[in-house]
């Protein structure tokens, strides 16, 4: 569809019948020890990219772009994790083009604040989001004690990508389930990855 917007992963498009609405948020819930920051990386190669981190520098960042042996552009990295994250975030996403991407990483930081804070500013978002055209992907860890308010990030976010990483013997698994796909419908099975110099699809068989 020409009004998708392209994730940077052609699988994913695939999937999802060319890509994301635009106006749309997307979470991407992840294990830290995941590999998951690939689809970020990807992602600044399909359009111009306002890259907020809140726990690595914005150097940190930089460097591991840098490293990446190609399927990335060169995004706007911004650190928003000093004192008050969530207000110098919100000051950035007001001044976001339209038609680019925003990704957030790691959004746990945000979702400290009391509930009302971050409930306004995930509206505000949202508004902004599908008033520009663009993407938006709130990139956030998966851990025993969920951060303060990430259900309302669930809750607001359009599409949600659960990437679920094992280790099963000798081999890490990794699967991709997309359990939430507003304005479309989402895959009824996992898809199955390699996630390594980027994403792609893990063609090996499953063994039973």
């Amino acid at each position: 569809m020409a009004s998708r917007l392209s994730t940077g992963v052609s699988v994913l498009d695939r999937q999802l019948d060319g890509g994301i609405p635009p106006g749309s948020i997307v979470l991407l819930a992840a294990d830290p020890a995941s590999q998951s920051e690939l689809f970020l990386y990807e992602l600044t190669a399909v359009r111009a990219t306002l890259y907020l981190t809140t726990i690595r520098s914005d150097q940190a960042v930089r460097d591991a772009l840098d490293r990446m042996p190609g399927h990335v552009g060169d995004p706007t990295i911004r650190d928003v994790g000093g004192n008050a994250p969530l207000d110098t975030a919100n000051r950035f996403v007001r001044d976001l083009p339209e038609g680019a991407n925003l990704v957030i990483d790691v959004v746990d930081a945000l979702e400290e604040p009391e509930p009302a804070r971050y409930r306004q500013f995930l509206n505000e978002l949202q508004t902004h989001m599908v008033n520009t055209g663009g993407l938006a992907v709130l990139h956030g860890m998966k851990r025993d004690e969920e951060s303060a308010n990430r259900g309302y990030t669930e809750h607001m976010a359009d599409v949600v990508f659960d990437l679920r990483t094992d280790v099963k013997g000798s081999e890490i698994e990794n699967r991709l389930a997309i359990p939430k796909f507003r304005g479309g419908t989402p895959p009824t099975e996992t898809i199955k990855l390699q996630l390594s110099e980027r994403v792609a699809v893990d063609t090996s068989r499953d063994i039973a």
